[in-house]
C-alpha cells in the first residue's frame, strides 16, 4: 500500500528515506539525480539568456 505523506522539513524527507526498501532508494537516486541535473541545466541557461556568462565565454 502506497501513501503520501506531507513532509515539511528536511529532517521529515531524511526520514522517510532512510525508510526506503533497496529498491525504492535505487529509484528515488535516480529521480532525484534527473531532478537535480535538471534545475541545474534550467540555472545554466537563464544565466546564460540574462548575460552572467558572457564574461566567462570570451
Amino acid at each position: 500500500m502506497r501513501y503520501y505523506l506531507m513532509m515539511s522539513t528536511v529532517e521529515d524527507i531524511e526520514k522517510a528515506v532512510t525508510n526506503l526498501s533497496p529498491d525504492e532508494l535505487a529509484r528515488f537516486r535516480r529521480w532525484f539525480e534527473e531532478f537535480d541535473a535538471a534545475r541545474f541545466d534550467a540555472k545554466i541557461e537563464r544565466d546564460a539568456r540574462s548575460g552572467k556568462l558572457d564574461r566567462l565565454a570570451r
